[in-house]
């Protein structure tokens, strides 16, 4: 375990780094998540041998869990970009889940030189509306924060469903909901925005069930590659291992149909 320290406060996040060649490659969870769910991923005959930092975001896993920082998307990016530098890492094949996703497109129009290809996995690209008893952040952000301390948290508890409370009760309640608000908001410009701009290969991975989906066409048009991993719901990368790890692959390795 590594840590490096990415705020004014000392406050610090941890990673578990796997050895291997360079350039190296970076693994971001999401809202509720832990750097544990890429393990396997990482681990993958189509994956292993490079270098691969599997991060905790601040306020997830083992990383600190300030209350002083306000876990926007862009607070996070810049985190996440002061523990790269940290680690020497510069120009890194960055894959990332859901609320992470977002981190890394933020961090990938910022800090450019940090990030030289993006594999985002059922990544969210728009803004979401809060509403109380909604799934994922658009439930959680629905509260207030102090609401969401006294009650909502175990409300939460109660329907999280054994996968994701597993995970998520690592995490620090303030620090899970000022994520899920600054996710339900997005970021300037927009998440999907910054995904068409960049001019690094990307790529986005998705259920293939997954029947909400929008704008893959655009995508597509702007140089994304798109691709639908079949038998997985949201957490692509623990649900299909092997789909998850040979589509990252291709992306990154420039061989996606």
């Amino acid at each position: 375990m590594r840590e490096a320290v990415v705020t004014s406060g000392g406050d610090r996040m941890r990673w578990v780094e796997l050895p291997g060649e360079e350039p190296c490659r970076v693994y971001v969870h999401g809202l509720g998540g832990i750097s544990g769910m890429f393990v396997e991923g990482a681990s993958h005959p189509a994956l292993a041998g490079r270098r691969s930092l599997l991060v905790d975001l601040l306020g997830f896993g083992v990383s600190d869990r300030p209350d002083d920082f306000d876990y926007s998307l862009e607070a996070h990016a810049g985190a996440l970009a002061r523990l790269l530098e940290a680690a020497g890492v510069f120009g890194a094949e960055v894959v990332a889940h859901s609320m992470g996703g977002s981190v890394a497109l933020v961090l990938a129009d910022r800090w450019p030189e940090l990030v030289s290809k993006l594999v985002l996995v059922h990544a969210n690209l728009d803004a979401i509306t809060p509403v109380k008893g909604a799934p994922g952040s658009g439930g959680i952000a629905a509260y207030g924060e102090e609401e969401f301390l006294a009650t909502g948290w175990d409300a939460l508890r109660a329907t999280a469903g054994e996968t994701w409370w597993s995970t998520m009760k690592t995490c620090g309640p303030r620090a899970l909901h000022r994520s899920a608000v600054g996710l339900t908001r997005g970021s300037e410009p927009m998440m999907r925005d910054l995904l068409l701009d960049l001019k690094i290969p990307r790529g986005y991975l998705l259920p293939e069930d997954d029947v909400d989906f929008r704008g893959g066409e655009e995508l597509t048009a702007a140089g994304v590659e798109v691709i639908a991993v079949p038998d997985c719901g949201h957490n692509v990368m623990t649900d299909n291992v092997d789909g998850f790890a040979r589509a990252t692959a291709a992306v990154l390795e420039g061989n996606a149909a």
